[in-house]
């Protein structure tokens, strides 16, 4: 297979706010949680300035990566760049007295999450603040008005949410225009096809997918066994498990088909059908090699006709996919399941106010 060499990086508008990013972007999760294997301080900054170099200049991290850990490499990674890239960050996932991962959208909080996210960063703004998470017992309004005074104060650029259900949106975008949502999408995560992405598009939301790979299962991941570094995550995943993984490796195994009649690797047509399904979609495959992040760059050469990307949805049809992306409870807290609270339930307490 032929390398295609020095494939340029397109900037594109994410959201109908002007806000412009690399049409492909890094998320930094995995450089120091959750994959099994955690990257230096120096490999993450060499990883991020190759990337920068390239054209990718749009980052992801968030407040619970690490915890903390992730955000504090970034900052660390972008000093004297920080002018190049626009960085995405996150709230709302926090680790509670009882060691349970929990949600806040709470004022309090929102204001207490970007400082805490800005001194980690160092930095004096943030491009792009999400709310991870929506919280069920907070209106998304009155987490989003937080959000919007983060902007007036000129500590935030835009606003985002991450896994809110098509309703939540809504509501939130009334508030203040939400420039991103953030979702997993791939060829084996398509459910936000239905209404997800249609609202969006309504609103002129532009749409971020993580782990556009499939937490690397598209870009040929194998469970030897081997012990690793760290605590690798998608072993406690449905779909990485037993017969489950068998399954879907047959199904992994057509695509794999299809990309050698097309002459490409299996992550670079898995992300070329990502970037093809609309150019309000921008995929962040997470790396900590820059072998890889090459290789992904070099989808953006790879095309693909209206008859192919049938081809490849058909070669992985959502219904053979065998198991639910999260286990049991952290699926609970998806935008399948979660919705806030109207807004004349709000009760704020003294500290809230």
């Amino acid at each position: 297979m032929a390398a295609v060499k020095n494939v340029e990086v397109p900037r594109v508008k994410l959201g109908s706010q002007g806000f412009q990013v690399s049409a492909q972007g890094l998320g930094c999760m995995g450089m120091t949680a959750a994959y099994g294997t955690v990257v230096s301080q120096e490999s993450a900054t060499k990883l991020i300035h190759h990337a920068v170099e390239r054209g990718v200049t749009f980052l992801d991290t968030a407040d619970m990566y690490g915890p903390h850990e992730n955000e504090v490499m970034v900052g660390k990674a972008v000093k004297g760049i920080r002018e190049k890239v626009q960085i995405a960050t996150k709230f709302a996932n926090l680790l509670n007295e009882q060691g349970h991962w929990d949600v806040r959208g709470d004022p309090e909080y929102v204001r207490e999450s970007c400082e805490a996210s800005l001194k980690r960063l160092d930095v004096d703004y943030i491009d792009l603040y999400y709310q991870h998470r929506v919280d069920s017992k907070v209106p998304i309004e009155v987490t989003v008005q937080a959000m919007k005074e983060l902007v007036e104060a000129g500590k935030v650029k835009y606003l985002g949410l991450s896994e809110a259900n098509a309703v939540d949106i809504r509501r939130a975008h009334a508030v203040h225009p939400i420039t991103a949502v953030q979702y997993e999408y791939s060829l084996w995560q398509r459910d936000i096809e239905e209404d997800i992405i249609p609202t969006c598009r309504e609103l002129g939301i532009g749409i971020v997918s993580y782990s556009p790979l499939g937490r690397g299962f598209l870009a040929g991941y194998k469970d030897t066994g081997a012990t690793t570094q760290g605590y690798d995550f998608r072993k406690a995943l449905p779909r990485f498990q037993g017969e489950h993984l068998a399954k879907n490796e047959q199904l992994r195994a057509r695509v794999e088909e299809i990309a050698v009649a097309k002459k490409c690797s299996l992550n670079q047509l898995a992300l070329a059908w990502v970037q093809h399904k609309g150019k309000d979609i921008v995929p962040i495959p997470g790396t900590t090699k820059i072998v890889n992040l090459d290789s992904n760059l070099e989808s953006l050469a790879v095309s693909l006709t209206d008859e192919e990307i049938e081809q490849l949805e058909a070669a992985v049809p959502v219904h053979e996919i065998a198991g639910e992306r999260y286990m049991e409870g952290v699926m609970e807290r998806t935008w399948r399941f979660v919705t806030s609270p109207p807004l004349e339930s709000w009760k704020p307490t003294s500290a809230q106010k």
